[in-house]
């Protein structure tokens, strides 16, 4: 029979060798695009594994084809407003989902978390109509009026407000706030854990966004990161050292949005559970 201390020993490293494999097999993706993109084209098809001496040549190439400033302001501006806009509405909706009562309440919560199961690729052709008998075809506004209310935030955002503290809504409400002035300085407050939590998502998920970008954006001048790696990858004779540089440049803004945030995530994460 084993000890207690040689039985927990054994299972604390049983418990780091699963937690390396699994840190591991999340970093390789991104390890192996960095080493990709040092590497040239015959490298990468051949599957090479070490770090190469074309990295200055793949840099230049990828500034040559793309219009970098511009795809990054067509991307940052989307994923930016479309987060802003996101967060807005989703926390205003979240609010007053929980706060205010009444019969029909549950009602049109339970109704709006139904479309979560409507797949994206059933409303494509609904929501293309519609954009494009109001003009907004080859335009930002497109990409972004979909996604701002979403349906998913809002169901989180009132999980959040759960753990808002009610005596404080009703403290301010006995000092002559009105519910605007509570929502405004002081649940958002409150909540900014919830709020930093929900920009990271919102935010890669705008930054990452490719299949409804493809379908409204038609023109160069227009596209975002996304779209312009995917057409570099899909070209008749694609250069893979230009197209990981291309991903690794278009994956530092999430990345470094998320290491600046990271520790208000997990807590606005933990706060959304309670």
């Amino acid at each position: 029979m084993l000890s207690d201390r040689t039985t927990a020993l054994l299972s604390s490293i049983a418990t780091y060798l699963l937690l390396g494999f699994v840190s591991f097999l999340s970093v390789f993706p991104f390890l192996w695009m960095a080493i990709g993109a040092t590497n040239t084209s015959i490298d990468v098809i051949n599957g090479k594994s070490t770090f190469g001496s074309a990295l200055m040549t793949n840099i230049t190439g990828f500034f040559t084809q793309v219009d970098v400033p511009l795809v990054f302001w067509n991307t940052a501006k989307i994923a930016i407003v479309s987060t802003i806009l996101t967060l807005a509405i989703s926390s205003l909706a979240g609010y007053g989902f929980e706060m205010f009562r009444s019969r029909v309440r549950e009602r049109i919560y339970q109704f709006m978390l139904l479309t979560l199961f409507i797949p994206f690729a059933a409303l494509m052709i609904p929501l293309f109509i519609i954009m494009g008998r109001a003009g907004l075809i080859n335009t930002h506004i497109a990409v972004m009026l979909p996604v701002i209310a979403s349906a998913f935030m809002i169901f989180y955002f009132r999980q959040s407000t759960k753990a808002f503290p009610s005596e404080l809504r009703d403290a301010a409400k006995v000092d002559g706030l009105k519910e605007w002035q509570i929502f405004l300085f002081i649940y958002v407050p409150v909540m900014r854990s919830t709020y930093a939590a929900a920009f990271i998502i919102v935010f890669m998920l705008s930054w990452n966004n490719y299949l409804w970008p493809l379908i409204v954006l038609q023109s160069n001048d227009t596209k975002t990161i996304t779209l312009v790696i995917s057409s570099l990858a899909s070209a008749y004779y694609p250069d893979y050292g230009v197209v990981l540089v291309g991903t690794v440049i278009a994956t530092l803004p999430t990345l470094l949005v998320f290491f600046l945030m990271q520790k208000q995530f997990v807590q606005g994460m933990l706060g959304s559970v309670k």
